[in-house]
């Protein structure tokens, strides 16, 4: 008896080990049958139907264990599958053009979204404040639990103070503390859990990583254009790389045209004012109209002029210089897989083999076989990114989180 006991109780041990990783590999996908489950987890199918019962009852995952479709061979495995009505995360994003509210459940869904004013003011508390109620309400809407929430800024968030370095398109000032004030926001709103910030298009990458275009990528590579400014990232072994103090990264000043643009930075031909919106539509010749964001008119310009001979010159140009930057990337991180969001997904889609000639053609192992270069799948992958710093103390420990629904 006392051997049956001891088996029990070292099964149970190691399963709650395992709920944190068993949890991340639901998540991200990895996980859809309990037999992969068992196999990634290196445990006993004894043990990994125990961790799944768990996260069920924790109301994080379900199991189906009807019949897999006809056809499969062996004893069908039960599925695995995010609980579409579990916990969700409240997700942030402010930019130049305004800021948007999401919650998102596990799996990087977006439940619900409450996009916010096009004119940000140069106040951050203001604007956090806003935002933050928009999200509230979002919660109260839906009656959903709450595990934190993540707020994605277009700047980088120097690390341990969570400032922000350089908010050059939003008018916010240098070093303005976001997370402090994002925190408190939350707090005052009465929602539970920490509070998180970070940068825009890190955000982006850690989302395509887990959940879309870099899935699989041991070294990826995120260039993105949002509103305004060019962003940079990289995921490497399945972790942001932020450097030091959470600065690393900032492609966005890469001169890429000694003699080009003035830019916010003081210096002259950074990506970050040749290859944005803002560029491409001066180099288009289009005026940027109040009625659409920059981003927005830049999309809807490639997608419906993109026969003018002005607007396929400006793509053409700025797919130059963008492949200028990517090159100088490449040399220096040989990542294995690239991928692009915001302005330069259109980009991409709109002349592919430019792009990739530009990139092989100016790096050293792009012309010794070429580095993928792939368009980001998510829709709000910053949104989606922002939640994954809220769920990642649950995908740490689940029981810390949840102990009330443990029980």
């Amino acid at each position: 008896m006392n051997g049956k006991v001891t088996t029990a109780r070292t099964r149970l041990e190691r399963g709650r080990s395992a709920l944190g990783p068993a949890l991340e590999l639901v998540h991200t996908g990895r996980a859809p049958t309990r037999a992969v489950l068992t196999a990634e987890l290196g445990v006993t199918r004894a043990t990994a139907g125990a961790v799944a019962a768990e996260l069920e009852a924790l109301g994080l995952i379900r199991v189906d264990s009807r019949p897999a479709a006809a056809g499969s061979q062996g004893r069908p495995s039960h599925r695995l599958s995010v609980d579409d009505a579990g916990p969700v995360a409240l997700a942030a994003q402010v930019h130049a053009d305004g800021f948007r509210a999401a919650l998102v459940g596990l799996g990087g869904r977006i439940v619900a979204t409450a996009p916010g004013c096009v004119t940000v003011s140069a106040d951050p508390a203001q604007v956090l404040g806003e935002v933050v109620d928009a999200g509230a309400a979002l919660l109260r809407a839906t009656g959903r639990h709450c595990v934190g929430a993540g707020l994605a800024v277009p700047s980088a968030v120097a690390e341990p103070e969570g400032t922000a370095l350089n908010p050059l398109h939003l008018a916010w000032p240098a070093g303005a503390p976001v997370r402090d004030i994002f925190a408190e926001r939350v707090r005052a709103a009465g929602i539970a859990g920490p509070a998180f910030t970070g940068n825009d298009v890190n955000l982006a990458a850690l989302a395509e990583h887990r959940h879309g275009a870099g899935r699989g990528a041991q070294h990826l590579l995120c260039v993105a254009t949002g509103h305004r400014g060019v962003g940079g990232a990289l995921v490497l072994d399945g972790r942001l790389h932020t450097g030091s103090s959470g600065l690393a990264l900032e492609v966005g000043h890469l001169t890429v045209n000694p003699e080009g643009r003035p830019c916010h930075c003081g210096s002259r031909g950074c990506l970050d004012v040749e290859a944005d919106p803002l560029a491409f539509l001066t180099a288009a010749g289009r005026e940027p109209g109040p009625e659409v964001s920059l981003l927005q008119r830049s999309r809807d310009l490639l997608r419906t002029e993109y026969g003018d001979p002005s607007v396929r010159a400006a793509a053409e140009e700025l797919v130059d210089r963008l492949g200028l930057g990517l090159a100088g990337l490449v040399n220096i991180l040989n990542p294995d897989r690239i991928i692009l969001g915001g302005l330069h997904r259109e980009l991409l889609d709109a002349d592919p083999e430019r792009l990739r000639a530009v990139v092989a053609d100016r790096s050293l192992w792009g012309r010794s076989g070429g580095v993928p270069i792939l368009p980001c799948t998510l829709d709000h992958n910053s949104l989606v990114g922002a939640a994954e710093l809220a769920w990642q103390p649950v995908l740490d420990d689940p029981l810390a989180v949840l102990p009330a629904r443990a029980s």
